[in-house]
């Protein structure tokens, strides 16, 4: 938001998640530009410990997740899964999915530029998701050996079943407005106007009471709680287990090769 003012009493400009706070809207960026914002332990962290700060204010009654750079975000670390497992990597995601469905405020997110495989979880998990029209998303681990496994709890919950069976099968880049037509985003809207509607929706939430909200909230996301918690496990294990496979590991050691 256009008056949030940030605390550097809590953050420096190394931090990889930025967190600033006004007129009621939490506003957490995504700041990792050198590997286009996937998701590091590191990342991951303080994405949490933002999430979890912007709870606790009870002046804040939005929660905004936006990005800097030309990559909203670029899914898992690869280069940190082909070092070691991706058990509690993966558990922890999951775990961010949950945060993200159960807290007591709406998340919003922005979404510009490339949504891939693993941030695409967070979309999902957003309560509401605006995105410009010629952003692009692509639910890639299945190029990789892989399977969007703990961002089905999400992701899956929201798309058609055909949509989902077209994206999670195919790996193909589809635009912002396809994303809205699959029910992944909210709506999409032509880039120069991304920011202008993003405040508005934002503006417009925060007028919602902090009990109204919450238990709205609560009604909307009770069959998506209970779907994380039946199947997040295994879900993690399932990754975990695909990433330590011989053909994923190739697979993505052959794709940093290329990127360098």
């Amino acid at each position: 938001m256009s008056d949030a003012s940030q605390d550097s009493a809590h953050e420096t400009a190394a931090d990889l998640v930025h967190y600033a706070a006004g007129d009621a809207v939490a506003t957490l960026t995504l700041d990792s530009q050198h590997n286009r914002n996937a998701l590091s332990r590191r990342l991951v962290a303080e994405l949490f410990a933002g999430l979890e700060r912007a709870e606790a204010d009870d002046d804040v009654r939005v929660v905004l997740i936006r990005a800097e750079g030309k990559v909203f975000c670029s899914g898992a670390d690869l280069s940190e899964a082909t070092e070691g497992g991706m058990e509690e990597g993966a558990r922890r995601i999951v775990e961010l999915q949950r945060l993200i469905v159960s807290m007591d405020k709406p998340v919003v997110t922005r979404l510009h530029g490339a949504v891939r495989a693993g941030g695409i979880g967070i979309v999902a998990a957003s309560d509401l998701a605006i995105a410009s029209e010629d952003a692009t998303f692509a639910l890639t681990e299945v190029k990789l050996g892989l399977a969007a496994a703990i961002i089905s709890l999400t992701v899956h919950h929201r798309m058609s079943p055909r949509a989902s069976s077209l994206t999670t099968l195919g790996g193909e880049v589809f635009t912002g407005r396809d994303a809205a037509a699959y029910g992944l985003v909210t709506t999409a809207v032509p880039a120069d106007g991304l920011d202008a509607e993003v405040d508005r929706l934002c503006a417009s939430l925060a007028t919602g009471a902090p009990q109204g909200l919450r238990e709205s909230k609560r009604i909307l996301n009770r069959d998506l709680i209970a779907r994380i918690d039946a199947h997040g496990e295994e879900m993690a294990e399932l990754s975990a287990r695909l990433f330590a496979s011989d053909a994923a590991r190739e697979a993505m050691t052959a794709f940093l090769s290329r990127k360098k």
